[in-house]
């Protein structure tokens, strides 16, 4: 996929999970646009080195843990935009990754059709 097509349908679908009574708070689409390049560079980045430093923990809980990474990211993307808030703290960034993941999907089978 186009790499400007993944950023605004990422900016997207952190607009419509900001919509969610999950405590993600999105101030407008410029900010989602910056808060997607963020994301974006921290799981290019970012999360490729802790894969590798939490693979022990990975495979003991059978991969769930990577679920508390995707939330890890997330947070870490929150945290460095101004305008992207987490009302809820990690716990909406567990639910804002989860649906984030399942948002971005359908947007994409919907692109893509």
């Amino acid at each position: 996929m186009d790499l400007l097509i993944a950023w605004l349908l990422t900016a997207i679908s952190l607009l419509i999970i900001a919509q969610l009574p999950i405590g993600v708070e999105i101030d407008n689409f410029g900010k989602a646009l910056v808060a997607a390049i963020v994301f974006g560079i921290l799981n290019a980045i970012v999360k490729p080195i802790l894969l590798v430093l939490t693979i022990p923990i990975t495979i003991l809980t059978l991969g769930l843990f990577l679920i508390v990474l995707n939330a890890i990211i997330f947070g870490a993307a929150a945290a460095l935009v101004k305008g992207f808030r987490l009302r809820y703290g990690f716990w909406s960034a567990l639910f804002g990754s989860i649906f984030l993941s399942i948002v971005n999907s359908i947007l994409e089978k919907i692109i893509s059709a």
